[in-house]
């Protein structure tokens, strides 16, 4: 017996890196995966990896930053399989660099996808959790969401917001017997770096790059599962995960 058997899991961002290694994470733990992301081929190769080795996955496009997706995803998870007990809030961009650069576009991209694509999704979650009488909600923050430096400043800025919805998520919803964790992740080998557009701020992230050994997107999530399988009286709200070298 695996320690999610029974459970439904519904992860956002799940075409690649952090997300996708999730998705296998807690389908090998026995949950079923409803797996969520924009690119619908990305989608359909993990469910069939899921599938293949004996898990049950189902892909359904969304964009996070569309309101309307977010809920539709979580009642198709509902309706599919009747509930909905692990709620990975994963997407996310990281578009850095310096404030005074003024790329505003990529500013309300990161607020739109960080912060209100999470509040969309999880709060289509928390009436089925409700109703259900559990839950638990798993936000992907950043080491960013608890230090700044140069050109991480608005990045910085979207993952401390999600370290303060998290926590007022935890009081709200203590009662309701549902769970809530913070994932802070250090610098990790994702796709998430070859988003940014700035020469700068790229070689900045390469010098960082080079000094240490990064951690891997299986990495973040052995954390996810090690949060989500703990007994229901235990609650993991933070978790803080570096490679070893990074200062």
């Amino acid at each position: 017996m695996n320690g999610l058997d029974g459970k439904v899991a519904v992860v956002t961002g799940a075409s690649s890196g952090i997300g996708e290694a999730t998705a296998e994470a807690l389908s090998v733990e026995g949950a079923v995966v409803i797996v969520a992301a924009r690119r619908e081929d990305r989608l359909s190769d993990l469910v069939e990896r899921i599938e293949g080795n004996g898990g049950s996955a189902l892909a359904v496009r969304c964009d996070v930053t569309d309101e309307s997706q977010a809920h539709n995803l979580l009642r198709r998870a509902e309706e599919e399989f009747g509930r909905v007990d692990i709620l990975v809030n994963n997407a996310g961009v990281m578009l850095i660099s310096k404030i005074e650069k003024g790329p505003s576009d990529e500013w309300r991209r990161m607020f739109d996808v960080n912060v209100m694509g999470l509040l969309y999704t999880t709060n289509a979650a928390i009436g089925t959790m409700k109703r259900q009488g559990s839950g638990h909600i798993v936000n992907i923050s950043s080491l960013a969401g608890r230090r700044v430096r140069p050109t991480i400043g608005v990045y910085s800025g979207t993952k401390f917001a999600v370290g303060a919805i998290s926590e007022a998520l935890r009081q709200e919803l203590l009662e309701d017997n549902i769970r809530v964790t913070v994932i802070e992740p250090g610098v990790v080998e994702t796709e998430l770096q070859s988003h940014i557009t700035d020469e700068e701020a790229i070689e900045g992230l390469d010098a960082l790059r080079e000094r240490l050994d990064a951690l891997h997107a299986e990495d973040i999530a052995n954390a996810i599962v090690y949060a989500a399988t703990q007994p229901e009286w235990v609650s993991v709200n933070e978790i803080l995960i570096r490679p070893t070298q990074q200062p």
